[in-house]
């Protein structure tokens, strides 16, 4: 039975990052990306996800934790970018995807 999870993933700092409505750059340890998709099982930690882009790149991402959301009703699963640093195909491709929503943390 396929169950709804939200993934939030952290992204390594980029050379380039793209601009706040003021003209600033946003730092990736600032924000976090978000996405709800629907999984056959819950991810361990330690597992990788894979996600394709609508502009056809992909990214990894290493599940760290996962806490049951009360508010939400649903899992949200911690994830980092599986590699040390993120190509900037890549961080474009992410952060234009409609599928994500880049959050400001608190």
């Amino acid at each position: 039975m396929p169950t709804d999870i939200e993934v939030n993933l952290r992204i390594p700092s980029v050379k380039d990052p793209v601009k706040d409505a003021n003209g600033y750059p946003i730092r990736s340890t600032d924000v976090r990306f978000i996405r709800v998709i629907s999984v056959p099982a819950l991810p361990k930690p330690g597992a990788v996800l894979q996600f394709e882009m609508k502009n056809g790149a992909s990214i990894e991402c290493e599940v760290h934790r996962a806490d049951w959301s009360e508010g939400k009703e649903r899992f949200i699963v911690y994830c980092r970018y599986s590699k040390r640093s993120i190509s900037p195909d890549q961080y474009h491709a992410l952060v234009s995807d409609p599928d994500w929503e880049m959050r400001p943390l608190l």
